[in-house]
Parts: structure tokens; sequence; C-alpha cells
């Protein structure tokens, strides 16, 4: 039987709880950079009036170090996907194929790759409200909605990014994530409280 996100998400936190030592891994001033170094597509121009944000490893880079990461993740809302669809085909853009969580692989037009997840979630809306500007001025979503969306994933690495975005993360700002989670996902509620303290190991808060 195929286990479910919520239990391989516990199962992967347990594990790393039993591994995490305080202070271990990267140097505080790595941890608390703030870079921008690989050049993204801005779709400002392309998706102007539409609601969208970039998310994913490259959302990340807003609230930790930046990672490699192979292709651009932007969220829209479902009910704007036909719009956006041809927005993109009019700036150039070229389908690959569609995404198993929704939505469309796109290649641009300087042979970028872009993944444009087209959401039901109902956050959704809420979250393109409130975002955020990278290093780079791409629209990204806030910390909260990011954590939300990492751990709905619920993959190893969407873990470790939502652990290390928390550790450097303030307390108002965990207290916001909270907040979030009671709302919208009620049952990862220990599993959050799991990946901030991770995040404060590793800055070496505890």
């Amino acid at each position: 039987m195929e286990m479910s996100v919520a239990s391989r998400r516990r199962l992967l936190l347990d594990m790393a709880r039993r591994r995490a030592q305080p202070g271990t891994g990267s140097s505080r001033l790595f941890l608390e950079a703030r870079t921008a170094m690989t050049y993204w597509p801005d779709l400002t121009p392309t998706l102007t009036g539409i609601p969208w944000a970039v998310v994913g490893a490259v959302a990340t880079r807003a609230y930790m170090p930046e990672r490699t990461t192979q292709d651009l993740d932007i969220l829209v809302n479902v009910s704007d996907q036909e719009e956006v669809r041809v927005r993109l085909q009019r700036a150039g853009f070229l389908p690959v194929q569609e995404l198993a969580i929704g939505g469309m692989t796109w290649r641009s037009p300087m042979g970028a790759i872009v993944d444009v997840i087209e959401s039901r979630a109902e956050w959704v809306s809420e979250a393109l409200q409130s975002l955020r500007q990278d290093r780079q001025g791409l629209p990204v979503l806030d910390l909260p909605y990011l954590v939300l969306m990492k751990v709905e994933a619920g993959r190893a690495q969407d873990l470790a990014d939502a652990a290390r975005m928390l550790g450097a993360a303030s307390e108002a700002r965990h207290q916001e994530t909270c907040e979030l989670f009671r709302r919208y996902l009620p049952d990862a509620q220990d599993d959050l409280e799991s990946l901030i303290a991770l995040g404060r190991l590793e800055m070496g808060n505890e």
C-alpha cells in the first residue's frame, strides 16, 4: 500500500528529529544570506492583471540561502488557466507537458523551463494577494503560504526547505504560519512545530 503524504511527512520528520544536533551543518553567515544569483524570466509583463507568484525552489531564496534548481515554478489560480495559457503562447512560450498536480510545463523563448501550477487550493486566492519580492524583484509567495505549500507536498526536499526557512524566521512569522495551518492544514500542526524546532536547531537557537 502506498504511504500517504501525511504518513511520509511524519516519517521523514521523525528521522530528522532523531539525527538533528544544535548548530550542525552550515554556518550562520551562510544561512542568513539572501541572493538572486540565477536570473529567471519575469512573467509580470506577460501576466499583467492576473494574480501569480513564484513558488518552489526559486521562491525559497527570499527566505533562505539560494539553492540550485532546474526550473521556475509559478502559482496561479485554476480559474485563470485559460487566460494564462493563451498569454504564454502569445509571448512565445512552448507547452512541454501537463503537470500531474495540475498545470503545464512551458519552455520560454530563451529556453528556461517554467512549471505553471494551476491550483484549486482554497487558500490560493488569498495567498496571491499577499506577496513579497526576492532580490531579483520577482513576486514570491509570502513565507506562511510557501511553508504551507511545501508541507502539503510532503517530499523530503520540501520539508528541508520549510525547516530552513522557518529557522531563519522570527517568532512573529512562526505565529503567522501556525495560524495559517490552523485554518488550512490543522492535521499538520504538530509537523509544523517539528519543522520550526529543526530550523532552530540548524541555526543554533536551541
